[in-house]
């Protein structure tokens, strides 16, 4: 998405390039949302693939049901859950091969009680991805208090068992840090 500045946002279909998703891998995005990834992530893991998109407001669970129906998006499995409460994406230990957390991570009250469920969820050896915000700008994102630096989003995902692999790049205003579980 390009900003009326000139300024370029996260798009989907250029950062998903990076996550290296398979044919039939089962993936989560936490923090849906509108499900702005979800086309991009369903079209990566393909029919034998699931795309759990989990969000933890029931309008928007409702609207990414819509939204798999209206795309005709068979892999895509909204799912309401609470990611900062033990078991509470409802998924079972280890049975992801990856997940995304875009423009999450500085809403999480509890970030190291949300992480920790993300790695419950997520296999050994599976990826980790996460994009948000590197600053403030003009109004739009967090306020300049809940930005979570790159660095300090590494270290709060590296305690809860995975390990950073590689930086990539998520738009003029966004971070995007490569894991993998261990």
């Amino acid at each position: 998405m390009i900003a009326a500045t000139g300024a370029r946002f996260v798009h989907p279909d250029v950062v998903t390039s990076h996550f290296h998703f398979r044919e039939g891998d089962r993936v989560a995005d936490f923090g849906a949302g509108m499900g702005y990834f979800a086309k991009a992530l369903s079209q990566f893991v393909g029919n034998d693939g699931r795309v759990y998109a989990c969000d933890i407001q029931r309008n928007l669970v409702d609207a990414l049901g819509k939204l798999k129906q209206d795309k005709q998006l068979s892999n895509l499995e909204p799912l309401w859950c609470d990611v900062e409460s033990p078991r509470g994406t409802k998924l079972a230990d280890g049975v992801l091969d990856g997940g995304i957390c875009v423009n999450t991570l500085f809403q999480f009250e509890n970030k190291h009680a949300a992480l920790t469920e993300i790695a419950r969820v997520i296999r050994r050896g599976g990826k980790f991805f996460v994009i948000d915000w590197s600053e403030s700008f003009s109004g739009l994102g967090p306020a300049p208090t809940d930005v979570v630096s790159a660095s300090e989003a590494t270290k709060l995902v590296e305690a809860v068992g995975f390990r950073s692999e590689r930086t990539f790049p998520a738009g003029d205003h966004h971070y995007g840090l490569a894991f993998r579980r261990v």
